[in-house]
């Protein structure tokens, strides 16, 4: 299977690059920026990308390549702050600009010979994203394409090996840049078209056999689409050494753990056991409003209920996760390339003194080739059509002090929210929706009677992978009828308001 190695500079964009690649049917992985030359030419890769960045690349202490990547042996494309570096690093020259380029701008061909740009016209919309500038190309380098503003947008070294670009050819507003890295990718790398889903079901299957031997596996499984895929991946490949763990920890949504238990061993026939530690969680958490310490006490006693169950059950070896991509480089690189589990995925942050290994057979996936693999595993529609929910749960949408009394309001609120999209046909088409309890009083009147409740806040979303998203425009009578619904039927809501924030700048959840 052909790859391409991206180096993270620290782009909002890296992610989207990896994403591209796999569309066009070439695996794709990221990896630091300092990742040494040995590491990546070991994973054997046709083509090397440099993302882009917000440093210097003239800065001192700004991020570097190994140079031993720079002799042309590897095809190498430069983007953004990579095509600075490149230049910065063989000789050539980067300054500030005369001034900042960020967003659409018009890209002009001044000279033939690029085999990126094989197929498109000689002047194009693209996306920039920079204010230093290459001001001199390092001997033995051409610029090939100029930006509004004069400088150079493209340049190419000797036999094409090393190539750059000032845009972003990975974002949908850069005319072509589909064609681009298409043209990187197979005309450049001489990659195959070899990234299939199927045939990766098949590689990971072996490699979980192998990984776990004669082992058993716990796994936390959480009604979710990453756990359950994981789960009935692993159970394809270690049969029943794969014990299933369904912990109610008190935070679930309404009516959740009657309805996954019967999809899991009705419909999916796994061995799942159920634990219900809701008091211990609610107990752990009372008095607690700050969202980090919420995640750790949750993810601590997540993990420290797995170890009981699995001695219980005779013990484990491995504690399965769904854990994919997104969450791998949310969590930062740490060192040379290891990464560490951010805070808030899965099941909420993980104690340093955990008992098991981990297992995590998706981490190399984005959402969408999760739910794709899902369905060739025939996992049913109930589960690969949900909205992602968190691992901590609604503790992450509960703001303020958890109380029993509250996550009821809570409960009750997200399921009218929720009933109105499915019953407007809305659900299907968009990325998440939930209700959201704050810890904030607003006065009210209710009849002749002045209340003082609290306020609830609706978010809906659109994403393709959870990177970015944007909210959803709700008809105005949905809205209208959840809001009514929500202050009438539901006792200590006297106020509905709806986030119409994006991400960036706010997350998807609120904590």
């Amino acid at each position: 299977m052909d790859n391409i190695v991206i180096l993270d500079f620290g782009s909002q964009y890296t992610q989207l690059i990896a994403r591209r690649v796999r569309e066009l049917k070439v695996h794709s992985e990221i990896l630091p920026w300092d990742t040494e030359a040995e590491e990546v030419r070991a994973r054997q890769p046709k083509g090397i990308i440099l993302s882009g960045g917000p440093a210097s690349a003239a800065a001192p202490d700004a991020p570097t390549v190994d140079r031993a990547l720079l002799d042309g042996s590897i095809p190498l494309l430069g983007i953004c702050y990579g095509m600075q570096l490149l230049a910065h690093a063989l000789g050539g020259q980067v300054g500030k600009g005369s001034r900042a380029e960020y967003g659409a701008s018009t890209v002009r061909v001044t000279a033939s010979g690029n085999p990126l740009f094989k197929g498109l016209p000689g002047a194009f919309q693209a996306w920039m994203s920079h204010w230093d500038e290459v001001v001199r190309v390092p001997d033995g380098f051409t610029v090939q394409a100029e930006s509004e503003s004069g400088a150079p947008a493209a340049f190419s070294g000797p036999s094409n090996r090393i190539l750059a670009l000032q845009f972003h050819p990975e974002v949908a507003h850069t005319e072509g840049g589909r064609e681009i890295l298409r043209n990187f990718l197979f005309d450049v790398c001489r990659c195959e078209e070899s990234w299939d889903l199927s045939s990766w079901i098949d590689q990971m299957t072996a490699e979980i056999k192998t990984q776990v031997g004669d082992g058993r596996v716990v796994c936390g499984l959480s009604g979710g689409v990453d756990s359950t895929v994981a789960a009935v991946l692993t159970s394809r490949a270690i049969g029943d050494s794969l014990e299933c763990i369904f912990v109610n920890t008190g935070l679930l949504r309404k009516n959740e753990a009657d309805s996954v238990l019967s999809l899991y061993r009705e419909k999916l026939r796994l061995k799942v056991h159920y634990v219900d530690a809701s008091a211990t969680f609610l107990s752990r958490l009372s008095g607690v409003s700050d969202p980090e310490r919420k995640r750790k006490i949750i993810g601590e006693t997540f993990v420290r209920v797995f170890e009981a169950k699995a001695a219980e059950i005779g013990g484990a070896q491995w504690l399965l996760q769904g854990t994919l991509y997104p969450d791998v480089i949310e969590s930062g690189f740490k060192g040379k390339g290891a990464s560490v589990i951010k805070t808030h995925h899965n099941v909420g942050g993980l104690p340093e003194d955990i008992a098991f290994g981990l297992l995590e057979p998706l981490r190399d996936l984005f959402k969408d080739e999760v739910r794709a693999i899902g369905a060739l595993l025939d996992v049913p529609r109930e589960i690969l059509g949900r909205h992602p929910f968190p691992g901590p749960g609604l503790a992450v949408r509960c703001l303020g002090e958890i109380t029993t009394e509250r996550l009821q309001v809570l409960r009750e609120a997200d399921a009218v929210f929720l009933e109105e999209i499915a019953r407007a046909g809305l659900y299907d088409s968009m990325w998440q929706a939930f209700a959201v309890l704050l810890p904030v009083k607003t006065v009210g009147v209710m009849g002749d009677v002045r209340t003082y409740a609290e306020a609830v806040a609706l978010r809906a979303i659109g994403s393709q992978d959870g990177m970015t998203a944007d909210w959803v425009r709700l008809p105005p009578e949905l809205l209208d009828r959840v809001a009514r619904r929500i202050c009438n039927e539901i006792e200590g809501v006297n106020r509905v308001v709806l986030d119409v924030t994006s991400k960036p700048p706010a997350t998807i959840e609120w904590e």
